[in-house]
């Protein structure tokens, strides 16, 4: 296997304070822990490089007490890729760093594991890659329907070929209450890797129609062209949105390694 040239790599964890559902989220306790502390400490487990992007002081003064690295960015982005690129311009002209490709992990993903990581940087061994993200094949009997997890369906090489909130492909002549014990569906992980250069490019293209009907801002990148590379993964966490979620997770941690 090719040398990845793991410096050249870099993590960035976009956290912001303000949350419609759960206004300061980064800084919620979990464990006696900030949780945005859980991902930078999961994430420098891969790399050496990892970095919170932030538009909050108060987040900025939580990660520097942990001893992590930090970059401030603006107020205006609208989505985790937009401060993510921001960030890595930042990195790279402040820091004197060479970033080749960003892993983007949200400041709420406490149970992101390393080998995910690896797994996504693995992607880049091929060099036509340019987006690379994670996927989950569907158990059977589980929930399709839930409009919150994201459906995609991919090529036989592993590309995405499209993103969507209700359940695809559709069966037919299949009862659908026995749809997932008769195909493999995939689960979205909304965790991404990104060629630096085309980061950039992303953050340039206005919005789609595809994004705008469903919600999701992969889809703009895909009819824009670009490709998106899966990697398929076994592990998915508890996403935490609201504070009932926070208890959750703070059950979940007393026994996550």
């Amino acid at each position: 296997m090719k040398d990845l040239k793991r410096s050249r790599f870099a993590v960035i964890i976009p956290a912001r304070f303000a949350s419609s559902r759960f206004p300061g989220k980064p800084l919620a306790l979990l464990g006696g822990q900030p949780m945005i502390q859980h991902v930078y400490e999961q994430a420098v487990k891969s790399l050496e490089n990892v970095f919170v992007a932030t538009d909050d002081v108060r987040i900025k003064k939580a990660v520097l007490e942990f001893g992590g690295n930090v970059i401030m960015t603006s107020r205006e982005h609208k989505s985790g890729t937009d401060r993510c690129s921001e960030a890595v311009s930042k990195i790279e002209s402040e820091r004197g760093l060479k970033i080749d490709t960003v892993i983007n992990i949200q400041g709420d993903e406490p149970f992101i594991k390393p080998g995910q990581i690896d797994l996504l940087m693995s992607c880049f061994v091929d060099d036509s890659v340019e987006i690379a993200t994670l996927i989950r094949k569907v158990l059977p009997g589980e929930n399709l329907a839930n409009i919150n997890h994201t459906k995609v369906v991919i090529t036989l090489k592993g590309d995405a070929i499209y993103f969507s909130r209700a359940i695809i492909p559709f069966l037919r002549d299949v009862n659908i209450d026995e749809w997932s014990y008769k195909h493999s569906f995939y689960k979205h992980l909304g965790i991404y890797a990104y060629r630096t250069d085309t980061l950039r490019k992303l953050t340039s293209l206005d919005r789609s129609p595809l994004e705008i009907a469903e919600s999701l801002e992969q889809n703009r990148w895909l009819e824009n062209g670009y490709r998106i590379r899966t990697a398929l993964t076994d592990w998915e966490s508890i996403g935490i949105d609201t504070p009932e979620d926070l208890k959750k997770a703070n059950e979940m941690i007393k026994n996550f390694i």
